[in-house]
């Protein structure tokens, strides 16, 4: 529960990401409207993901795409609206759709089917990283040489033999399909898994904003081959909206707990994932725990495209408000806008009911 665009008034922890440039640009929302001003598109704005317990559900779980309009900075926020008028969101059974899509999560040894019903209009399959499935089940076309057309549906059965966090998206036409926000987070937890006090699921991507203005029908152009990211995101926000603590990820905590913060970089980019304040140790990577030996505390790791890592730490700082981003600090803008894009913080129950805080909550236009 924390936020950014105030970040330029807080002292000591968050100064890291304050800027005192007055000359920096807004960023530029023209191209999400028409000649006449009016939005690209009329879709229903998407959710923040949910979390399904399949256990909850039988081990089953329908999913869909949906076009949808996505706000990267909500209209209350600092610097805001800023948005995609179209993306290609999942949506699980009865809840919204989201960009990430839902976290799914069972238990190691668990079998689980997904059946993805498409009526959006495009061919579309999922594809799910290290746990079992048949060949067919791949989700890969090139090589399956099987796609889900408009119209038809098909179930995948899923097998919880690797235990971890792993990554899920779209496979056909991938290079644009993926960027267009259908991805996604299956946690497996393994056999006798301890839960830590908090716990936080965090996905990474960058976009390249003229994708879908061109696909909402905009006169925007754009081309794979040129690709020039201008917009970062955590779980699907920019900040300072990262920071709300019902649109963003906050990372809550109180002081002496143990936190657990499972890492997934969706984009195509690398990623310097940097906490302030707190030294972390990587305890699993793509579903491989890290043997004792091997750990050793870090407050920087880079975590490469479709990588997943687990971290651990204890929330032994000064309670306070602590910045979390990607330290390739041209990340940490939207739209050439800084401080903004990949960053959101670390929060101390503590320290919210500072005056710090307040601040920082307005900035990030919560008024709980």
């Amino acid at each position: 529960m924390a936020g950014t665009g105030a970040l330029g008034a807080l002292a000591g922890c968050l100064s890291g990401l304050s800027s005192d440039d007055t000359t920096a640009t807004e960023p530029d929302n023209e191209s999400d409207v028409d000649e006449e001003g009016n939005p690209l598109t009329d879709y229903e704005y998407t959710e923040p993901p949910q979390i399904v317990d399949l256990a909850e559900q039988g081990h089953k779980s329908t999913l869909r795409t949906v076009s949808a309009r996505h706000q990267l900075v909500s209209d209350e926020a600092t610097g805001g609206p800023v948005e995609l008028p179209e993306v290609w969101a999942w949506q699980a059974d009865d809840l919204a759709p989201s960009v990430p899509g839902p976290i799914y999560r069972m238990q190691e040894g668990e079998t689980f089917e997904l059946t993805f019903e498409n009526d959006h209009g495009r061919p579309h399959t999922v594809h799910v990283h290290a746990v079992g499935k048949s060949w067919k089940d791949d989700g890969a076309p090139v090589s399956t040489r099987t796609k889900v057309y408009p119209g038809e549906s098909k179930t995948y059965v899923l097998e919880g033999d690797v235990p971890g966090t792993h990554f899920y998206h779209c496979h056909y036409q991938t290079h644009n399909h993926l960027d267009m926000g259908m991805y996604g987070i299956i946690r497996v937890d393994p056999e006798g898994y301890e839960a830590p006090d908090r716990e936080y699921f965090l996905t990474l991507r960058e976009w390249d904003s003229r994708l879908h203005e061109q696909t909402a029908g905009g006169d925007a152009e754009y081309d794979v081959g040129d690709r020039q990211p201008n917009f970062y995101t955590v779980n699907g926000r920019s900040a300072p909206t990262t920071f709300h603590p019902e649109l963003g990820s906050p990372l809550l905590m109180s002081e002496g707990e143990t936190v657990r913060i499972h890492v997934v970089n969706a984009g195509y980019e690398t990623h310097a994932f940097h906490t302030h304040g707190h030294r972390f140790t990587v305890v699993e990577e793509e579903g491989s725990p890290i043997p004792e030996a091997a750990r050793y505390e870090q407050d920087v790791v880079p975590i490469a495209p479709a990588e997943r890592l687990t971290l651990e730490f204890e929330a032994d700082a000064d309670p306070g408000l602590y910045p979390v981003h990607c330290h390739k600090v041209d990340h940490v803008t939207t739209d050439g806008r800084y401080p903004g894009g990949m960053a959101t913080a670390i929060v101390y129950e503590e320290a919210m009911d500072t005056e710090e805080f307040a601040e920082v909550m307005d900035d990030a236009g919560y008024e709980g």
